[in-house]
């Protein structure tokens, strides 16, 4: 998968500490990307828009 057009948000809830991070490409047409902050040349997950939203739905359920 081409992320290189990807547009990465770092998640609102890191710190300025360098703690655990990830970010997240929305901007590319049918896929999310999502890396980890402190390795942003390494590998990065991918998914379907509607995997990625029922994902982000479960996890501020909990």
């Amino acid at each position: 998968m081409d992320l290189s057009g990807a547009l990465w948000l770092k998640s609102s809830r890191s710190s300025g500490n360098g703690g655990n991070c990830v970010e997240v490409a929305d901007n590319l047409p049918g896929v999310v990307g999502v890396r980890d902050s402190k390795d942003r040349t390494g590998p990065a997950l991918t998914f379907d828009p509607t995997s990625w939203r029922a994902f982000v739905r479960s996890v501020k359920r909990s």
